[in-house]
């Protein structure tokens, strides 16, 4: 059968093989008669026709907005990741980024190598993309607002909220009449140059203000609440001023612009008492990712796409469309969770940052050549603090609230991130904003953004909350053994409860366990975060109530996930903090040691360590990036825990390697009085045995808990023997030994517990 099937391969191949040759021989003898040879075989050798057409590839539009793309990702990512890591939201880095990569930079310093990469006429392509992202993008800001939490302190927050609109609005429209002659572009009137700066000093960024409260753990509280109804009404209400200057501006005249603003209040009525109804029944039946449908989505994308389309016709820009199918998609939280997971990974992560790096290429920071252009763009930064610190934070004093919540409000209030490059595009765009104060407003909104957390330090610092956080409240009453487990997955949270019940089950009356969970703050919207906590918990309690085991829950959303859970280990009162190990997909591929040689060049972390000396750039280190960040910042000890279906701690075995060891006697003693366990204890080598540490330990738990346990004195760990055991328990220095040996036993080894001191 094989010979038969090889035959007529063979026959295939050198039967169409021949007749496609012929074909193709005869149409060239037939053509050559037609076509003109433009590469001259006289002139130009193959080689030469090859650069000559790699060239031509290079250059090729789409090679050009490739290559862009793929620049801009990864510029975008190391900025974000440095302002992470001096606690800034990732936003700040980005928009640097776009700066970075413009002529402010890359365009003065490297002048070919920025042509070459933004030659002039590829921009509109890069225009066009980032417009499509930031469609999406708006339309996810829509989503996330929540208009049902404008019925709670509805009165108070929209008092706040126009305050810091009209102040800010009022000192913009005064500046701009004083600046006008001299900034305004020509063939601009006063009303569209004078409204557009008004309006860019009033807009505040609700995504990244949203996300600071959650790194900030007041998403619970009523400030938090209070600031997020605030910036939802702010939000609203800029949008809405904004859609009517954009068509004044178009128009040309405040009388033309009422026919478009007619045509825009139509508009909104639509959408709110016809399509927002229509919308609602699909988001009542379709609450579950399998029940969304391909199909089912489509018209949630036609909606959003007609809309934008509607709102461009009438005058009043895209964005804004994009916005108002937000906000009217079905409130279920379930949908509107599902469907921004579905919009936000290429909106932000693909085409967002396009939008960035073209907003950075039109900001010319050269321009500011002159220490009177300095002085104005002072004055800028000046008036936008000023109009909407002291707008929303003295409204908020006016309402009631106290002087500490009054001026964090304000702080708020004064962030404007993406929201205020957006206005500042469309001001360009229309040709209100000259290049000059166009970069200012660019440099107001890198640092109203930039000083939101140092602000909120400082004002934490100087009107110090009185009430203790919860979490010392919940270890403060507690003085024996207190274990923090830090899971990700729910499923490996359930496991480290599970372990450490075995260390307190028969003691819970003076210890604690403290279950913290995580989660990146872009990945969290104001709200579903409720719901996002309750569903990451679930497993965990329901695991604590089978083991009637008390439990306290702390989450927090955070930039910096592994720096975050050192802080609050070290920050406590806890005596163990438990975490699982992490592994790579890749582990035991040949990709997987590609991966891992590329992951150490271009980890930044990685590179700064070994700048400082406090590893080898080539090291083959046996944890992943998160475990070992934790092994090296945590004072307190730590459990590394490698499960392989673990039950119960029935049966340990410890393996002892050095004297240094001995620390884990102590954590043996607590699971034989709390879990009964039978602990099997391996001496690797006879001066061990002799030391008097160790010999004083062992006879203290002897002594104790006679009985349980047992030595083996054999070298070898055969595969019977280990699936005897429930658990190793094993230091760091030898599990690190076991690994870099490629030891046997770990393949078939229980599920293991590595301890660092």
């Amino acid at each position: 059968m094989n010979f038969r099937n090889l035959l007529l391969y063979v026959g295939l191949i050198v039967g169409f093989g021949a007749v496609i040759y012929s074909v193709m021989h005869l149409g060239n003898d037939h053509s050559s008669l037609k076509i003109v040879d433009h590469f001259s075989k006289a002139e130009n050798s193959p080689w030469s026709q090859f650069i000559e057409t790699y060239k031509n590839n290079l250059n090729h539009p789409l090679a050009i907005l490739l290559l862009q793309i793929i620049t801009i990702m990864v510029v975008v990512k190391i900025f974000g990741f440095l302002c992470k890591k001096i606690g800034q939201p990732a936003v700040i880095g980005e928009i640097i980024a776009g700066v970075f990569l413009g002529p402010s930079f890359i365009g003065m310093y490297f002048p070919e190598f920025s042509e070459f990469l933004f030659p002039v006429q590829s921009l509109s392509n890069l225009q066009f993309l980032s417009q499509i992202g930031l469609i999406l993008f708006m339309f996810v800001v829509g989503m996330e607002l929540d208009l049902k939490v404008l019925k709670n302190r509805a009165h108070e927050a929209m008092v706040i909220s126009l305050s810091s609109i009209v102040f800010p609005f009022t000192l913009g429209l005064i500046f701009a009449y004083f600046i006008f002659e001299s900034f305004a572009p020509q063939n601009v009137s006063f009303l569209p140059f004078g409204l557009f700066i008004g309006i860019a000093m009033s807009i505040t960024a609700f995504p990244v203000l949203a996300r600071i409260i959650q790194e900030r753990g007041l998403a619970k509280s009523k400030l938090g609440s209070m600031i997020i109804t605030c910036a939802a009404i702010d939000d609203l209400t800029a949008w809405c001023i904004l859609a009517a200057v954009i068509a004044i501006v178009k128009a040309g005249y405040f009388e033309s612009s009422l026919f478009t603003i007619g045509l825009a209040a139509s508009y909104v009525v639509i959408m709110l008492l016809i399509v927002r109804p229509f919308l609602k029944k699909f988001g009542e039946i379709y609450t579950n990712k399998e029940s969304l449908s391909k199909p089912i989505v489509a018209i949630f994308f036609i909606t959003l796409l007609i809309s934008s389309y509607c709102t461009e016709v009438i005058g009043i820009h895209a964005i804004f469309g994009a916005f108002m199918a937000g906000v009217i998609m079905p409130s279920n939280m379930n949908f509107r969770n599902i469907f921004i997971e579905k919009v936000e990974d290429v909106s932000l992560v693909l085409l967002l940052p396009l939008f960035f790096v073209f907003t950075g290429l039109r900001t010319q920071i050269g321009l500011l050549n002159d220490p009177y252009l300095w002085f104005i763009c002072g004055i800028i930064v000046m008036l936008a603090i000023t109009g909407k610190f002291l707008g929303g934070a003295l409204a908020a004093k006016f309402v009631g609230q106290n002087w500490r919540n009054s001026v964090i409000i304000g702080a708020f209030m004064n962030i404007r991130g993406l929201m205020e490059l957006v206005v500042l595009n469309i001001g360009y765009d229309l040709g209100v904003l000259s290049p000059e104060i166009f970069a200012m407003m660019v440099i107001m909104a890198l640092l109203t953004t930039f000083m939101a957390g140092p602000a909120l330090d400082l004002i934490n610092k100087i009107l110090p909350e009185k009430n203790t956080n919860a979490l010392d409240q919940i270890i403060k009453k507690h003085k024996d053994f207190n274990i923090l487990i830090s899971f990700g997955s729910p499923v490996r949270g359930k496991l480290l409860v599970r372990l450490a019940n075995c260390f307190i089950k028969r003691s819970q009356a003076n210890s604690a366990v403290t279950a913290l969970h995580l989660s990146p703050s872009s990945d969290l919207h104001q709200f579903n975060a409720i719901e996002y906590e309750q569903e990451s918990f679930r497993p965990i309690k329901n695991e604590a109530k089978k083991l009637n085991l008390n439990i306290n829950t702390v989450f927090k959303a955070t930039t910096d996930i592994d720096t975050e859970i050192s802080k609050t280990a070290n920050q406590g009162s806890f005596d163990l903090l438990l975490v699982g190990i992490g592994r790579s997909v890749y582990e035991g591929t040949f990709l997987g040691k590609f991966f891992g040689f590329t992951k150490r060049i271009i980890n930044p972390e990685r590179i700064f360590e070994t700048i400082k000396g406090n590893e080898k750039f080539f090291e083959n280190n046996v944890f992943d990036d998160r475990t070992r960040q934790l092994i090296k910042s945590t004072k307190l000890p730590l459990g590394i825990f490698v499960d392989k279906e673990f039950i119960n701690a029935d049966h340990v075995f410890f393996p002892i390697n050095d004297v240094s060891d001995v620390f884990i006697f102590e954590y043996l003693q607590k699971l034989i009085y709390n879990s009964g366990s039978k602990i099997t204890i391996q001496i690797k080598n006879e001066e061990i045995k002799q030391n008097l540490e160790f010999k004083s330990s062992l006879d203290q738990i002897k002594q104790i808990n006679p009985g349980f346990i047992n030595f083996y004195d054999y070298p070898e760990l055969p595969e019977e023997f280990l699936n005897q055991q429930d658990l190793i328990i094993i230091s760091i220095e030898s599990w690190k030994a076991a690994m870099e040996a490629e030891s046997l036993w770990l393949t078939y080894s229980p599920s293991v517990l590595i301890l660092k001191n």
